[in-house]
Order: C-alpha cells, then structure tokens, then sequence
C-alpha cells in the first residue's frame, strides 16, 4: 500500500512510498467502519502575501493519499507566487495505515470509493464559503491536487466557476465523463512517464475525456515516478499566470 507524501531532503520532489510500521496506530474497533470516522470541517493551512496586500488570487492544492496538508507546505516557495494567497485542506477521513495520514476516501479494493460522495460535498461547501472569508471570488481561484488530491480536483473543480484546474499524477473517478455543463474551467494534467502508483494511461484517460467534454486541456509528460518536481512546479506557475491574467 502506497502513502503519498512529503519533500524530499532536496526540497525538489514530493513523492509516495510505502509507510513503515508504526506501534503508535490505533486500528477503530471492528464493529466501526474506518470511513464513518469523518471530520464535519476541513481544517487547513493558510499562506498570506508577504506584502500584506489583499491576495490576487487564490490557489488551493489537494494532498494526496495518506498525506496531509502539512505535506504540501513546503511546495509553496517554488511556486514563487508571493501575491498569491494559499489554502492547503486536509482531507476528512484518517488513513487507514497512519495516524497522521489523511484520506479524500478510501482506495482499499473491499471499501473503494467509500465516503467520496461525503468528502466531494465538504470539498465544494468549504470552496464555496471561501469568496466571503478572503473576498476572493471563485473566477480567481486554481484548485490543484496531487494524486487522489488531483482525482477530487477533476471531480469538484469540474462543476464549479474556477479560474483554472491543476491536475499533478491525477486520475478520474467513474462517472465523470457525464457532465453536462456549458463551460469548464481551464485544465492542466501533469503525469510522470515512470509513475508505477496511478499509471500514465490514467492521465491520457483524463486528458481524452476532459477534452470530450469541451475542457481545455494543458497537457505534460515528464521522465519521473509518482512525485512532483520543480519543472512541474514551473509548469504550474506559468498556467496560473497565464489564466488568472
């Protein structure tokens, strides 16, 4: 089982590896199902500007599986976006394998899926309550997620009037490929060639379907596993420059 996150002693790439054991982790009781163990809340990071200046923009990003937010923290320098304001959730759900790890559902084969139709509906309410609390509007916000943070990222951002989507060694959830909609934000996939955890077929798959629904689609390989490196990170600045200009 896979668990994705964290920096590397570089600084230059987040990836996933297999968690060791721990003799700190308390398993729920049998009789309570791991995912009915939601938190009503998201809780979340916050980066202001330096400037003290009210934010240009705001850009949200998604950890991945067995992650958390604090994961994701130390990407926020390379983005070098200094006016940007940034919002880094946890996901609702513990990891099952890890008591500080955190889940946007669960990904076991026996309870795939479980508690996405929960976690999908916080997601977009806290997005949706995010234009009051900073006065950013959705039209300038990027939502972006790296692995099961990128599957929530193509479901939820797919619905709503955002700026742009950015979508790092994502995959699709069933279903989306059926909706109905008259314009979809702007959308960039990111995939690493090597990627062993969540395939590059993954991300063809969403680029092809995105597009058949009229998105569109900024597209890039890199020769890498399942992390992301600084060139992404370059790719990404350069797409929320470029859509929220």
């Amino acid at each position: 089982m896979h668990r994705c996150r964290g920096i590397n002693k570089q600084l230059s790439v987040i990836s996933c590896y297999s968690p060791p054991t721990s003799p700190t982790l308390v398993h729920p009781a049998p009789s309570t199902p791991h995912f009915l163990l939601m938190t009503q809340t998201l809780d979340f990071i916050k980066f202001s500007p330096k400037t003290q200046q009210a934010p240009t923009a705001l850009i949200i990003t998604l950890h991945g599986w067995g992650a958390n937010a604090q994961d994701v923290e130390a990407l926020v320098p390379y983005v070098n976006l200094p006016d940007y304001e940034f919002f880094l959730p946890n996901a609702p759900y513990p990891y099952p394998y890890s008591p500080v790890g955190r889940a946007w559902y669960d990904l076991r084969d026996r309870n795939m899926y479980e508690g996405l139709a929960e976690s999908r509906q916080l997601l977009i309410d806290w997005l949706l309550s995010l234009e009051s609390n900073t006065g950013v509007p959705l039209s300038r916000t990027i939502l972006s997620g790296f692995s099961q943070g990128g599957a929530m990222t193509l479901d939820v951002g797919l619905t709503l009037p955002l700026a742009g989507l950015v979508v790092m060694s994502g995959y699709l959830h069933p279903n989306i490929g059926n909706l109905h909609q008259n314009s979809f934000p702007p959308t960039l996939i990111m995939h690493g060639r090597q990627d062993q955890v969540v395939p590059l077929q993954a991300a063809i798959k969403a680029t092809e379907v995105a597009q058949s629904l009229g998105v569109a689609v900024e597209y890039h390989e890199f020769d890498m596993g399942h992390e992301i490196n600084l060139q992404m990170l370059e790719v990404l600045r350069n797409f929320v420059i470029k859509t929220i200009s």
